[in-house]
């Protein structure tokens, strides 16, 4: 059965799904097990598309389905989760129908793969289309509320891929090696698909990969002409890697030894130095204080939805108020290592209030507002002088993260 060309991609596509779906787990924690044995980068790139078009049109395939079964099959049953797949391929990834039966269908047998044919026959037949936006999940509109509607609309595509320079003053000279277009100096984008390693400019450390969003945290720090900071929590890298170039004494402390390693890789590739600490932020100590701390704090990270759409199905009340607490508590002790006239920024790839707004109010320090001049053009800080981007935002160019960022001095 596996020599049917292409079938072990949808195996493993099936399998990430069933992860994420069934078991909470995130998207890249299901491919780990399913793709062990894809061999071929393009057919493990296939199979990771096809997982991730489905969880993000999820509701809207299940519509389409629905409409065409005389009885409602159950969420967990397997013809579902195959016809899932089989729109996806088809209304998304533009797989011709025939190839998507021949690939799809031996993942059942007997009757369920009888019904499965049927209603994908019946759907192509009928000329079937997915909405221009997707739809949310229930849980998720109820959550962002009069939010969702322009934030699903940046849904609609995966992201492109943006790159950090090591020298902004060299913007102008890579976006035009590169073909790409840049929203703000020491920025590029290019179209999304790109193999990284083959760009000029990878193997000699001129920029690095980091979504437009991620990449303003770092900024609001300004030039650091030595004086010492503190990424907190910082695996893998990127904010390190921009505060090393800005002229900072970083220090980059993570938890996690194995992110840690690819940060390492990073800084070697890029030449830019950073003292880095593998320790539980919970336990560590400053031996002294900080000219400045950035805590790029653990979230839920509903804000990459556009490249993680498993995030829309696995996160929830629970799973926010555990991080919810975990920030106050990292907040905290960020705070209590500044140095007085130091600056602390705050941020999360998170959507979610809890996260970040209420997460600022209990800040024991002084608020720098952040200034429209610090932010890509068409992006404002609001009211409060803080920063909420979500997936609408430069929609025309390609879009952003959902980040909430705030910045503050000890007195």
């Amino acid at each position: 059965m596996n020599d049917i060309p292409g079938l072990p991609a949808r195996r493993a596509a099936l399998k990430m799904g069933d992860a994420v779906l069934r078991r909470g787990e995130t998207l890249d924690q299901g491919a780990g097990a399913a793709m062990q044995h894809l061999r071929a980068p393009a057919d493990r790139a296939l199979a990771r598309a096809i997982a991730a078009e489905v969880l993000r049109w999820l509701p809207d395939l299940d519509a389409l389905i629905d409409s065409a079964t005389r009885q409602i099959l159950p969420e967990d049953a397997k013809p579902r989760a195959v016809l899932r797949l089989m729109l996806a391929q088809w209304l998304r990834l533009e797989t011709p129908p025939h190839a998507v039966i021949a690939t799809a269908l031996p993942l059942l047998t007997g009757g369920p793969r009888r019904l499965a044919h049927g209603v994908f026959s019946a759907l192509v037949k009928r000329k079937a289309a997915l909405p221009a936006v997707p739809t949310l999940p229930a849980g998720v509109l109820g959550r962002w509320g009069e939010r969702a509607v322009a934030i699903a609309a940046g849904l609609a595509l995966p992201p492109p891929l943006d790159l950090t320079l090591r020298d902004p003053a060299a913007t102008a000279q890579w976006a035009e090696k590169l073909g790409g277009l840049s929203l703000m100096p020491g920025h590029v984008r290019l179209p999304r698909g790109t193999a990284v390693e083959d760009l000029p400019g990878f193997a000699e450390g001129a920029w690095w990969v980091q979504d437009l969003a991620a990449s303003l945290p770092a900024r609001l720090l300004g030039a650091g002409e030595g004086r010492r900071v503190l990424d907190l929590c910082a695996a893998p890298g990127g904010k390190t890697l921009q505060l090393a170039a800005s002229g900072w004494a970083v220090t980059a402390l993570d938890l996690s030894a194995k992110r840690l390693a690819r940060l390492q890789e990073n800084c070697a590739r890029t030449g830019l130095p950073a003292d880095v600490v593998a320790a539980d932020a919970l336990e560590w100590e400053a031996e002294a204080p900080f000219d400045a701390i950035l805590l790029d704090a653990p979230c839920t990270a509903t804000g990459t939805c556009r490249r993680h759409p498993d995030v829309l199905h696995r996160i929830g009340p629970r799973q926010i108020a555990e991080m919810a607490d975990l920030q106050a508590t990292l907040l905290a002790r960020a705070a209590a290592w500044l140095k007085p006239g130091g600056q602390l920024v705050y941020a999360v790839c998170s959507l979610e209030p809890e996260e970040g707004e209420a997460q600022a109010a209990r800040v024991p320090l002084r608020p720098v507002p952040i200034l429209a001049e610090d932010l890509p053009a068409g992006v404002v800080p609001n009211a409060a002088g803080q920063l909420r981007t979500d997936p609408a935002m430069l929609a025309a160019s390609g879009g952003m993260d959902g980040f909430f960022v705030g910045r503050w001095i000890k007195d």
